[in-house]
């Protein structure tokens, strides 16, 4: 019987260690602190205007869920603001704010940065956020802060901005914007040619997963007192811009229905 007790407590104590009630209590501080941490929106995106229609627009690539829910910001007549990498996404109104009291997309920029109060410098830093701000007439302004994470840069030219972070590097952004400017047509083909563009040099190094457009006009849309030209989202794809030009091709039918009963 003295054995059997001994083995019976000897398997106990195996069992109990597997199960980890005999190891050290976690660290709550730690797990704490780890969980306190959102995962970046590393993406790339564009900004752009079409100065012959007045439509303002942005679309957006990245290796997240969903990242149309905290990059793309637009109101018609007022212009279009991204968000992005260690993000703050009160951005996005707070610069569509700004441009409707009158204020430059240059000194928007400058305004956010100068009121944000850097909450969390340890584990989400200011020095690491990455938006782009452009008004209804196309003049952009775009901020990569210092410890946004490698490639992460921007270019911008007329009537456009192409930026990213954690890209395979900067021809990403250039052909971006190179691409938009050399293709003709309806701005969602443009910015959508642009996203492509991008993941053909290389996109996010870390893969594709969501995307989505928004195109803002004064009644632009369908439907009685609508500014939104396009809001299109693609949250999980294995292939989501290829999805989102899809979406883009009906959209268009759709308009080209609209406009030939309208005449």
């Amino acid at each position: 019987m003295k054995i059997l007790r001994q083995t019976t407590s000897m398997l106990a104590i195996v069992l109990m260690a597997k199960m980890g009630i005999l190891c050290d209590p976690p660290n709550l501080e730690a797990q704490n602190t780890l969980n306190s941490v959102w995962p970046p929106v590393a993406t790339f995106s564009i900004l752009g205007h079409d100065p012959a229609t007045g439509e303002t627009g942005g679309a957006v690539q990245s290796r997240v869920f969903s990242v149309g829910n905290g990059v793309l910001w637009g109101e018609a007549g007022v212009g279009m603001v991204a968000t992005q990498a260690i993000v703050d996404v009160s951005y996005g109104p707070q610069g569509l704010e700004l441009l409707q009291h009158g204020f430059s997309p240059t000194s928007v920029v400058s305004k956010i940065l100068e009121n944000d109060p850097n909450p969390r410098p340890e584990t989400w830093t200011i020095q690491g956020r990455q938006f782009s701000v452009m008004n209804s007439r196309g003049e952009v302004a775009t901020h990569t802060g210092p410890e946004a994470s490698e490639w992460a840069g921007h270019v911008i030219r007329d009537n456009v901005s192409a930026q990213g972070n954690i890209l395979a590097g900067p021809e990403v952004v250039q052909n971006m914007v190179e691409t938009f400017e050399t293709t003709t047509g309806h701005l969602s083909f443009r910015l959508l040619a642009a996203l492509e563009a991008g993941q053909d040099a290389g996109g996010d190094k870390r893969g594709m997963q969501s995307a989505a457009m928004l195109i803002v006009k004064k009644d632009g849309g369908v439907w009685l007192n609508n500014d939104t030209v396009l809001r299109l989202q693609v949250d999980d794809h294995t292939n989501p811009i290829t999805e989102l030009r899809r979406l883009v091709e009906i959209a268009s039918r759709q308009r080209d229905r609209i406009r030939r009963n309208q005449f």
